[in-house]
């Protein structure tokens, strides 16, 4: 759609309006479900478009009342993440929340178009050029968040800065736990430089799900996802609305710039919402710096 061509939504000044990366499926569906119950205006941005509008008509069958709006974005696409901010920076005057929720979680090797690890490519790079897209009606709007998805595994995780792409080894874990990781010190980092700017309007948070069951799990053998499914998953997992509870909390709960939520039960798997624990590498404001400057060479694109 040409730029020209769209008409821009004039919004009431209550009316909220989140973008949701991810909404057709998951935690991100459940967590378009519950906002759009609060009547805020919810973008589902979704790579599959007809899954997109399966979850739109479902969530409308559930909330006559839903404003939703289905628009494209690839993740591991940094043409169509472009592509998106024109179109909706176009479309919209305000946005109050930003969920960077989509991901991808152990597939076999692969990578994006823009030739990114797929898992850093998508889950990260793709939300960090989105998030720097965005933020300029982010900005603009009174009260706004940036939340990212992290998650448990990020304790795990390391940067590798000599192999960021896993060109030289690859471990599926590994790489899963690296681009959660980033998300996490990309929302730290965030924080850091939206106060050092001056932006008090605005705060970067985050929120993880603990073990939810959710079509991440695809990328499992047969044999592992019912192992897990039957045996473990009744004491460990807790179902994907649930697991969305940490977001919903992130996006609209009482917060604060860096805040950090998820389930507070055994390890952080399931249970009741707070915040979260972190590593302490997650808070190390060098290499945080370091991977911004190199995120920003990669995709192309400065901001902060």
């Amino acid at each position: 759609m040409e730029k020209t061509t769209i008409e821009k939504n004039h919004l009431n000044h209550n009316e909220r309006v989140i973008v949701i990366t991810g909404a057709n499926t998951g935690l991100g569906y459940e967590t378009a479900l519950e906002l759009a119950k609060k009547g805020a205006t919810i973008v589902m941005a979704c790579r599959n478009m007809d899954k997109a509008n399966t979850a739109k008509n479902s969530i409308k069958a559930q909330v006559s009342s839903a404003v939703l709006d289905v628009m494209e974005i690839d993740l591991s696409s940094l043409k169509s993440v472009r592509n998106f901010a024109n179109t909706f920076n176009t479309k919209y005057d305000r946005l109050d929340v930003l969920i960077n929720n989509a991901g991808v979680m152990t597939p076999p090797y692969g990578k994006t178009e823009d030739g990114f690890e797929l898992q850093f490519g998508a889950n990260y790079l793709g939300h960090f050029a989105l998030s720097g897209l965005l933020l300029g009606t982010i900005l603009k709007t009174d009260n706004s968040r940036i939340v990212t998805l992290s998650s448990a595994v990020h304790k795990n995780g390391a940067i590798n800065f000599d192999d960021l792409q896993s060109e030289k080894e690859y471990d599926r874990m590994k790489a899963y736990a690296q681009s959660k990781l980033a998300c996490l010190m990309f929302t730290f980092e965030l924080q850091r430089r939206l106060d050092k700017a001056g932006h008090k309007q605005t705060i970067s948070v985050a929120s993880h799900p603990g073990i939810a069951m959710t079509d991440l799990s695809r990328n499992m053998s047969k044999f592992q996802y019912y192992m897990i499914k039957y045996t473990l998953a009744p004491f460990m997992a807790q179902s994907a609305r649930k697991g969305a509870q940490p977001t919903i909390l992130a996006a609209f709960g009482n917060a604060k710039g860096g805040d950090y939520f998820g389930p507070t039960g055994f390890r952080e798997f399931k249970g009741k919402v707070g915040k979260a624990t972190c590593s302490e590498l997650s808070q190390d404001k060098d290499i945080a710096n370091q991977l911004w400057k190199i995120s920003e060479e990669l995709i192309g694109y400065e901001y902060l």
